[in-house]
């Protein structure tokens, strides 16, 4: 990582969080904690990846 303070060191974790957010479960609301493990998984394995 660089220097203390540095915008940049996080931007790869924050620009996944946020497509994650968006495009996976934004508004959903989940029943079951089965269910959100398995959207989750399907959004990285399939789409994202």
């Amino acid at each position: 990582m660089s220097a203390m303070g540095n915008c940049y060191d996080n931007a790869c974790a924050d620009s996944f969080l946020h497509s994650f957010k968006v495009e996976a479960i934004h508004g959903d609301r989940f029943s079951e904690r089965e269910e959100m493990r398995q959207t989750v998984f399907e959004y990285i394995e399939v789409d994202y990846n």
